[in-house]
């Protein structure tokens, strides 16, 4: 069996581990190790005051910080944050992000007005009306061929390194059909795998309405959100989407794809964008 390690001795900055475990397999033990995912606390702080509390993968943690703050609506753009430094504690790791002074005013006033704690599934959500806000609606007109779908679900297959080596996490991926544009991250949560995909193209000036956004995971409300934020216009899914999920791309303009295997997909909205 591996060696215990201390939970201050996990949080380094590595995605996985590997780790001690005994196997029952054709009525008997063998004893061994595999790698398995890295799960650590991330508070998101801003000008020394605690937005959030994420339970994440420790990789990509710049992207991560910057992409929480675009989704979320906390900054307009990566330049709104004036410094970030990545801290690993006894406990966890902070993302320390000093912001511009009159966005810090702004973000200060929306702390002011707050009516009470908020839960982690929705972090710094206030209000029902806020937990299903129906973002401004996408303008592209982009399109893309069916071929391009199961492609697009093939490369974001092969392209996950972590999740072929602890089976444990989800991946989310930025892809631009004609070109070589392929950009993905990995984490043990989807949302988390998103928003650093949301950062590392807003750190790489990628804009999001030159490709589309393939997720490894079920498609909740949140992640069509988040994909709005991005400027995606096509989101593709191996999981099918939730009804509210549906709805909120519908009015987002979004053309939301799920259910896709390597034999076909299901188009949920505005099927215009595919040319079969």
């Amino acid at each position: 069996m591996a060696e215990t390690m201390s939970f201050a001795e996990t949080i380094a900055r590595t995605p996985s581990r590997r780790a001690g475990r005994r196997v029952w397999r054709d009525g008997a033990f063998t004893d061994g190790d595999r790698d398995i995912a890295e799960e650590t606390p991330v508070a998101l702080v801003y000008n020394a005051s605690t937005e959030a509390v994420m339970m994440a993968t420790p990789a990509d943690l710049e992207d991560f910080a910057v992409g929480f703050s675009l989704t979320e609506g906390l900054i307009a753009t990566p330049a709104d944050i004036r410094r970030l430094d990545i801290v690993s504690g006894e406990h966890g790791i902070e993302a320390r992000m000093w912001l511009k002074t009159e966005v810090a005013e702004v973000l200060s006033t929306r702390r002011r007005l707050r009516t009470g704690p908020t839960g982690c599934g929705l972090c710094g959500v206030e209000s029902l009306e806020e937990a299903v806000r129906r973002p401004p609606p996408l303008t592209s007109n982009r399109q893309i061929a069916g071929a391009d779908v199961i492609d697009a679900v093939a490369r974001l297959s092969a392209a996950q390194s972590l999740g072929a080596q602890t089976r444990a996490t989800h991946a989310a991926a930025f892809w631009c059909p004609e070109s070589a544009a392929f950009l993905i991250r990995e984490d043990v949560g989807r949302h988390n795998g998103l928003d650093k995909l949301a950062g590392a193209l807003a750190r790489h000036a990628i804009k999001g309405h030159n490709g589309v956004v393939i997720l490894s995971s079920r498609v909740s409300v949140e992640m069509v959100q988040k994909t709005v934020a991005i400027g995606a216009p096509i989101l593709i899914a191996v999981s099918a989407p939730t009804a509210l999920a549906v709805r909120v791309a519908e009015a987002a303009n979004l053309t939301l794809i799920a259910v896709a295997r390597s034999d076909g997909f299901e188009v949920f909205t505005h099927s215009r964008r595919l040319t079969l």
